[in-house]
């Protein structure tokens, strides 16, 4: 019997955003609603493209790098592995995932000490710059992270750079609680947006399949 995990985050107010800035916040507003005579109930959404659980495209970080409408679905969707670095405090470095038996061309979705709380860690767990040039080397397919950015403190910003000049796709923002260790079918369906640096996602595991 297969099992469903969704391991997307909730697009509330109350949900954690980048550094808790007031401007990254999703905002609702009632444009229409039953109590004042209308004859439909009708909502208005504002968010950043990188709320909640996302996919970057190349532009976040690169000059003149692609955008999303360049990722295709058939690259969110197949087999994925999810991997156990909870162990890690700071940030996840090469020494961190040799141990791992990563292959070319596998998709890795990091669980880390990120899952565990629902309210934005200053000090979350990052993909330090020599562990992106590891994977970089292995010649991964994509990376996901269950941390609102994949790095933090890293002057020039290496690790995104580095993935996304070898064609490595990026998604943030994965929630991996509940989820242990192993391999899942993987979907993950960013909005159907154009021209833009990342577009909010829903993502799923399917396990026992």
């Amino acid at each position: 019997m297969f099992k469903i995990y969704d391991i997307s985050m909730t697009i509330e107010p109350s949900m954690q955003v980048y550094k808790n800035k007031e401007s990254k916040i999703p905002k609702f507003t009632n444009t229409s609603n039953h109590d004042n005579g209308q004859a439909v109930y009708e909502t208005r959404l504002d968010m950043d493209v990188h709320c909640g659980t996302h996919v970057d495209a190349p532009l976040h970080m690169l000059k003149d790098g692609e955008t999303i409408e360049t990722i295709g679905l058939e690259q969110l969707i197949g087999h994925a592995r999810v991997v156990d670095l909870t162990h890690c405090e700071e940030f996840i470095t090469r020494a961190d995932l040799e141990p791992l038996n990563l292959q070319r061309n596998e998709w890795v979705l990091f669980k880390t000490r990120n899952s565990f709380t629902e309210q934005f860690d200053f000090n979350f767990v990052y993909l330090r710059e020599d562990g992106a040039r590891y994977l970089v080397e292995l010649g991964i397919r994509g990376l996901g992270t269950d941390a609102l950015g994949i790095e933090r403190a890293q002057p020039e910003y290496p690790t995104h750079r580095s993935l996304f000049r070898n064609n490595i796709i990026i998604v943030e923002g994965l929630r991996l609680k509940d989820v242990a260790p192993g391999t899942y079918f993987m979907a993950i369906a960013p909005l159907k947006l154009t021209g833009l640096d990342a577009a909010p996602a829903r993502a799923f595991l399917i396990g026992g399949m």
